[in-house]
């Protein structure tokens, strides 16, 4: 077992840009489009030593009647439930919106250390846009640029300082590890979710 680092928020904010970052491989679907990333993606990392897991999820639409966006949710609140640290991914430059505030008021319930991230602050002039994401009542904001790798090692090295400690996850040498692949749409989610006993 490896710790599991959840990542949420709004459609577009670059959660799937982050996670191949960290990856340091694109793994997850990066596209200006939001429902492009639905189910979870589970993803190996390391920093400094320390491996962990990071979860994609696709965006939080806590207000919305679309079954898709609802499949969505459901899905990221699972990821929430079996992480041991939640980063909650913002946009620097649409600013502070509604639907953050939405999702923040899910995550001060969760009980889980949560990282309050703010994405897309490229430059140490942006640094102003950080302030008001204040109001989320999650502690002091973090600013980051996916795209270029900004102040990467502040966030990793905070996430890793929420870690449980490395005794708690002992490596067990005889656990199997199986990959599903194959083309989109062919039915790997439903085959995992049948195997799994899980209607997920």
């Amino acid at each position: 077992m490896k710790p599991i680092v959840a990542i949420v928020g709004r459609p577009n904010v670059g959660k799937s840009t982050l996670i191949n970052k960290i990856a340091r491989k694109r793994i997850a679907i990066v596209e200006d489009l939001p429902g492009v990333t639905r189910d979870r993606l589970y993803v190996d990392a390391e920093w400094l030593g320390r491996d962990f897991i990071l979860v994609d999820t696709g965006g939080l639409e806590p207000d919305t009647d679309d079954p898709l966006l609802k499949e969505m949710m459901k899905q990221s609140q699972m990821a929430m439930e079996e992480a041991d640290v939640i980063l909650f991914l913002v946009d620097g430059r649409d600013g502070l919106q509604p639907a953050d505030e939405d999702v923040a008021q899910i995550l001060r319930s969760s009980k889980k250390p949560v990282l309050l991230v703010v994405n897309k602050v490229d430059s140490h002039k942006q640094e102003e846009n950080v302030y008001e994401f204040y109001q989320l009542g999650l502690g002091d904001p973090i600013s980051i640029s996916a795209a270029n790798m900004l102040n990467f090692g502040d966030l990793l090295d905070e996430i890793c300082q929420h870690f449980p400690s490395e005794e708690e996850y002992p490596e067990d040498p005889e656990v199997l590890k199986v990959a599903v692949i194959g083309r989109p749409n062919v039915g790997k989610s439903s085959l995992v979710n049948s195997l799994l006993g899980k209607d997920e």
